[in-house]
């Protein structure tokens, strides 16, 4: 297992490698930079072509695709930066800050956010899941598979609009942002309660459009094991129905269920562009969504990245995982 985890870990940086030289290359290909959006685009006044090299300089910009690269991933004197393979990232044109210090700062919302949804969804969808394999052909079994396929059928967009119209615009029980604008400087409990209740829709948009694959994927791998060979021997055996479908059945269709947790883990901490956006929740996802659209190449390096290397960690659990919760599965060096 050592010999394993030491293997996949020497794979994940050689993608993560992989994944740096093309964000990088993609980023710097983009039409605009961000002198050109920021200090030309939005000012009345033109900048001389010596102004824009001093601050192409200034930003980094003015060298090749492959010099700042290697600037971005070993350091670069002339910013202080570090470099990427010591996990300093840089600083981030757009927020001033460097790009460590605002994905520590944001991404703990988008994380409360998706973990909340998460915690309600995914027993959710299990249960109705399982409900539906044993219910097969029967009117729990087709209304949950119409329910499943609206929700995946819904764009997040779309079905953020609707949720808006009718408990924002048409109801007014919650407004768009994290905070209440009647509310001047709230503290401790009422700026806890407050800020949940503005989380509920957000919320409730990432649980209906969550629910349906994990409840598709859980009915798919019931019907599989309940026509196995060993629960038609239980149920020879005179075994209650409930005692077949509960203790033997559903514990082995947990088992490919597990694993699937693992590979939720980017999606907890890096957020929801779309959905943030739509909402106006400071989260990660918005950030990082600003950032991209203002050209800050620090910071999507970073935040991309981040998102790899949480994508490698949740792969590698992935692998132990499965191999917990199924004894028959051996991961050899």
């Amino acid at each position: 297992m050592f010999k394993y985890i030491i293997k996949r870990l020497l794979i994940g940086l050689l993608i993560l490698f992989g994944v740096s030289v093309i964000l990088y290359t993609l980023l710097r290909c983009l039409p605009g930079d961000y002198v050109t959006r920021t200090f030309t685009a939005n000012t009345n006044t033109e900048l001389s072509q010596d102004r824009i090299d001093q601050l192409m300089a200034i930003y980094g910009l003015n060298d090749n695709i492959i010099v700042g690269y290697f600037k971005w991933l070993f350091g670069n004197p002339e910013t202080g930066s570090r470099g990427a393979i010591l996990f300093d990232f840089g600083q981030s044109f757009l927020y001033q800050e460097s790009v460590s210090s605002v994905i520590a700062d944001h991404m703990w919302i988008s994380f409360l956010l998706t973990l909340i949804s998460l915690i309600i969804y995914y027993p959710l969808a299990v249960f109705l899941g399982t409900r539906a394999a044993v219910k097969q052909y029967g009117a729990f079994d087709y209304a949950t598979t119409v329910l499943t396929m609206i929700g995946i059928s819904f764009p997040t967009f779309f079905f953020s609009a609707i949720v808006v119209k009718i408990f924002v615009y048409d109801l007014g029980w919650f407004e768009l942002g994290l905070q209440s604008t009647n509310l001047s400087n709230p503290t401790g409990w009422e700026l806890f309660w407050n800020q949940a209740w503005h989380l509920v829709l957000p919320m409730l948009v990432v649980v209906v459009l969550s629910i349906g694959s994990i409840m598709r994927y859980t009915r798919t791998n019931m019907l599989e094991v309940l026509s196995a060979d060993y629960i038609r021997t239980a149920r020879a055996k005179g075994l209650s129905e409930s005692s077949v479908i509960y203790k033997h059945a559903f514990k082995n269709t947990m088992i490919p269920m597990v694993t699937v947790l693992a590979g939720l883990l980017p999606g907890l901490f890096g957020g929801s562009m779309i959905l943030e956006d739509f909402f106006n929740i400071p989260g990660i996802g918005l950030i990082a969504y600003r950032a991209m659209d203002a050209g800050d190449i620090p910071f999507v390096m970073g935040y991309n990245m981040f998102l790899a290397m949480l994508t490698v960690i949740g792969m590698i659990l992935t692998d132990i995982m499965y191999v917990i919760v199924d004894p028959r599965v051996k991961i050899t060096g």
